[in-house]
């Protein structure tokens, strides 16, 4: 296995110094932010006690970036990944948020690989996979909707048509947060 196919280790020390295995040297936050954006994965370890802290401190990455006013994340998104937290549907967030991330990437390999030979893109292209997030974001919704209290789920009950509206208001705000995700995507190549 060569050393980039190898996640990069990185060790927390009691001062909580972060130690680069590979090149001998202490990191900051932004480099291992700049590790991750070339490509490698990063572990990050407690020396004293060998607990993972890659979860932690890729989490601390995120809420600086977005504190400098770097955000990605729409607060709408911020505010359902919390509620995922406290309700049933917790078990299908995870696997919706790789699976969605998963597609992004491939999308974005795509869109890449349509560029013409003049370094420009067509604009006429659509981002591939678009079709297929956006499908999948819709059932993801519907699931979790179904699964919060107050939402019907398959209770059923006298207000459907207002809760049919009601889901309708909320896929147009996700289509719209995800064109404007795309209109961002397009602006990066």
């Amino acid at each position: 296995m060569s050393k980039d196919d190898q996640p990069l280790l990185i060790k927390r020390y009691a001062s909580r110094r972060l130690y680069n295995t590979e090149t001998s040297d202490y990191v900051t936050l932004d480099d291992i932010a700049g590790f991750i954006r070339d490509g490698r994965e990063v572990q990050i370890i407690d020396l004293k006690s060998g607990d993972d802290l890659t979860r932690q401190y890729l989490l601390q990455i995120i809420a600086e970036h977005e504190s400098r006013g770097e955000n990605v994340l729409p607060v709408d998104v911020l505010t359902d990944l919390v509620r995922s937290y406290t309700t049933q549907a917790q078990s299908v967030v995870p696997q919706f948020l790789a699976a969605s991330f998963e597609m992004l990437r491939e999308g974005q390999s795509k869109m890449m690989e349509g560029m013409t030979m003049g370094g420009m893109p067509n604009p006429m292209a659509k981002m591939p996979g678009f079709e297929a997030m956006q499908a999948q974001q819709e059932a993801f919704m519907k699931a979790m909707m179904g699964a919060w209290p107050g939402t019907g789920g398959s209770a059923g009950g006298s207000s459907a048509p207002a809760q049919d509206e009601e889901k309708a208001e909320d896929l147009d705000e996700i289509k719209k947060q995800l064109a404007e995700l795309q209109a961002k995507l397009s602006g990066l190549s």
